[in-house]
């Protein structure tokens, strides 16, 4: 168990001048501060090109394939959850006035909806579309933006249906907002029940007019009331997490290289979060296995390193806990996945830019001062790696990068590993390494690839 005592709190230390690849033209973004409440999106006004009526009443499946962005995180924007009132607070005005600016708005834009309606007027709410054909890159931002496009949900028989979940999903914001209480993705899903006619068929379905509703508001599913089943991730070494006890407000100090054979976990809210460390960089992993082989041996202690074990696709929480702790202390980060199309565009590439999916939020979940430390298609080849062909899905989605990403088609760094591993027709998985010895990953290869960081992909 972590070792949890009280102290005073220190000053900040000064920030570390990021180690950076040669030839990496992005600038890594700006150090973010605390989120603060988003622009209603659903309110801004789209040339009429750029809006898409919404017709079908049947939903798609959440998300899109570019970025496998289920895994999600819980954090403020609004800078927490709402305070629990006192028994003395919670009656008629006094109640009113402690309403958050989500809340607020909620009640407004479902009001304009009922006015409408009470006029004769057929309701309408524009959403953001969220796409990879919807966004753009640049290097100087450092994550995915919105171009601009919007499609249109307006109240007719064809959609009658989708609107009345988007106003239930409203509904159940408010209620979770107002009530300081909390419902995860798939309790989400199992209230509908409920909803008679308006009820979900499936999960995807919930989980997409959730993050329509996300969108209309400009704010994150957390401030909403809803949360993740995922955790965040785990993290070990030179690293102090400083937490507050959520009943009495003392300050707890988690000490990452205190935890034996198991590691921190990082909670679905980190805003508040502050941290101290000496690491130099931070070593991101895309596989519970390859972590465990790294914090058994210690390797975060010879490295001087913070590992962060991701689990897949870094959830929304792991996502801004990177984030935050590289921004605060001016850490490199460095990214080890599978050599596969799949670790390079939905794990890395959604780890530094964020997601077509989830463009609207991408600027508070990325980290643009990663780079790829491996495994490459070159690493293959240079280390002798054994291998498996590539599965159709792998040429798919390889093609697809080639053809739409716009990160991909920024660097040409990327397309021609994207040409590269094509031409080979094959992948391989970081466990790969273990044909030259369980631990060549510890005394050989990442040493050797941390040697020549400016040969690292950006």
């Amino acid at each position: 168990m972590a070792e949890r005592k009280k102290t005073t709190k220190k000053p900040a230390a000064a920030p570390r001048k990021p180690g950076r690849p040669a030839g990496d033209d992005d600038d890594a973004g700006t150090p973010q501060g605390e989120l603060g409440f988003g622009r209603p999106l659903g309110r801004k006004a789209a040339p009429a090109a750029d809006v898409e009526a919404e017709e079908d009443p049947d939903l798609p499946p959440a998300g899109d394939d570019d970025d496998g962005d289920h895994d999600d995180l819980g954090q403020t924007r609004a800078g927490g959850p709402p305070r629990r009132l006192k028994k003395s607070e919670t009656t008629g005005a006094d109640r009113k006035a402690s309403f958050t600016p989500v809340s607020r708005r909620i009640r407004s834009e479902s009001a304009l909806i009922k006015d409408k309606i009470l006029l004769g007027q057929k309701p309408m709410m524009k959403f953001p579309l969220r796409s990879l054909a919807n966004v753009t890159y640049s290097a100087k931002t450092g994550f995915f933006k919105l171009k601009g496009k919007e499609k249109e949900r307006t109240l007719t028989v064809n959609t009658v249906k989708t609107f009345a979940q988007t106003l239930k999903m409203m509904a159940l914001s408010k209620e979770l907002i107002e009530t300081d209480d909390i419902a995860t993705k798939r309790e989400a899903y199992y209230v509908s029940k409920n909803w008679a006619e308006a009820r979900f068929k499936e999960q995807p379905e919930s989980d997409t007019v959730m993050e329509d509703v996300e969108a209309f508001f400009g704010v994150n599913r957390e401030q909403l009331g809803f949360v993740p089943e995922e955790k965040g991730g785990d993290v070990a070494g030179q690293l102090v997490v400083i937490d507050h006890d959520r009943d009495t407000g003392e300050e707890l100090r988690i000490d990452c290289t205190r935890f034996g054979s198991g590691a921190y976990s990082i909670p679905i809210s980190v805003e508040n979060l502050k941290f101290e460390t000496d690491a130099t960089f931070i070593l991101c992993i895309e596989t519970a296995g390859m972590f465990q082989r790294l914090v058994k041996h210690n390797y975060w202690k010879n490295a001087r390193c913070i590992l962060i074990s991701m689990g897949g696709v870094p959830t929304r929480a792991c996502r801004r806990f990177v984030r935050r702790l590289a921004d605060s202390y001016g850490l490199p980060v460095y990214v080890f996945v599978d050599g596969d199309p799949y670790g390079f565009t939905n794990i890395y590439r959604t780890l530094k830019v964020g997601s077509g999916n989830a463009a609207h939020l991408n600027e508070y979940f990325c980290v643009p001062q990663a780079h790829l430390l491996g495994i490459t298609p070159q690493d293959i080849i240079d280390y002798q790696l054994p291998t498996h062909p590539l599965k159709d899905v792998d040429i798919k989605r390889a093609k697809d990068a080639l053809k739409n990403d716009p990160f991909i088609l920024h660097y040409k760094q990327w397309t021609q590993a994207f040409e590269q591993i094509i031409r080979m027709g094959v992948r391989a998985e970081q466990q790969a390494l273990a044909k030259h010895g369980l631990n060549y990953v510890i005394d050989e290869y990442l040493p050797q690839k941390l040697a020549h960081v400016e040969r690292f992909l950006p």
